[in-house]
């Protein structure tokens, strides 16, 4: 099976991205795993599919993969690409497009001055709803590591999320307490980890280990929550400068009960063909 695909990123969290409208496409997980290796294949963060709309009122299905070629729910930095995808490859004319996900809908505007917005839906905090096993709703929960015990803000974005607020995000204890999280057992289907560093109530730096793939450039489902807890906990302002190793996020959000709002770029890299 021989597959076209184009190469894109928002802000170094690269993709590769596949219509599956105009082509078949049914890839097994260790044909994912081939695709995303850096190595043998094509080389990515997450594989993105871009399907016929699966309800009618939205205008495509939106289906996300990682690396280790599981499939997750959301994916902001790819959600800004699919947005870019769908109008490059004059598949709509809309703007904005709404799309289905794993776990809602989401709705995709592309800018003038070629950033994207993307309403990312209302946060969930019911443990639940993350999932993450806890006796009750609390703002602030304390997670049990063999070094030490942490305190972190949890939420979903569509996807599980655990926030840690951090001095310096350079001297993060990223790639050891990253994965300790992201496979503690209290997060039953794993959890991405957010590192903040406070640098006012307009700017935040943020470091992030994703789940199924490790650290990245960028995370834009994690640049919302960790925007979201800084405001449950009374340090953020509404809208927050979210900056990565990659670059800069804008996030938007008016508390309680509302959407998060998210603007950045997205980038096609180049375009090719993969035999599988």
């Amino acid at each position: 099976m021989e597959l076209e695909f184009t190469k894109m990123h928002g802000l170094g969290n690269d993709f590769v991205v596949i219509n599956a409208i105009d082509q078949t496409v049914s890839l097994t997980g260790e044909q994912i795993r081939f695709i995303a290796d850096r190595h043998r294949g094509v080389g990515c963060d997450q594989l993105l599919l871009v399907e016929p709309a699966d309800r009618p009122d939205v205008d495509f299905r939106y289906r996300i993969f990682n690396s280790d070629g599981g499939e997750v729910e959301q994916c902001g930095n790819g959600a800004r690409c699919f947005a870019r995808f769908v109008r490059d490859k004059q598949l709509t004319d809309k703007n904005p497009i709404t799309v289905s996900t794993n776990t809602g809908v989401i709705a995709l505007n592309e800018r003038e001055d070629g950033q994207v917005t993307v309403n990312m839906g209302v946060p969930k905090f019911d443990p639940k709803d993350i999932p993450l096993s806890a006796d009750s709703l609390k703002e602030r929960y304390v997670i049990a590591l063999p070094s030490q015990d942490v305190e972190i803000g949890a939420l979903s974005m569509g996807n599980p999320h655990a926030v840690l607020l951090v001095d310096d995000v350079a001297q993060a204890p990223v790639l050891t307490w990253g994965p300790l999280l992201e496979h503690h057992e209290r997060f039953p289907r794993r959890t991405n980890v957010g590192f903040m560093q406070i640098v006012d109530t307009l700017n935040i730096k943020l470091r992030v280990f994703e789940r199924g793939v490790g650290e990245t450039q960028a995370c834009g489902t994690g640049a919302c929550a960790a925007v979201v807890v800084g405001r449950k906990w009374g340090l953020l302002q509404q809208q927050v400068n979210v900056n990565l190793p990659g670059g800069q996020l804008v996030v938007q959000w008016a508390g309680e009960g509302e959407p998060v709002w998210m603007t950045g770029p997205a980038e096609s890299v180049f375009e090719g063909r993969i035999s599988i």
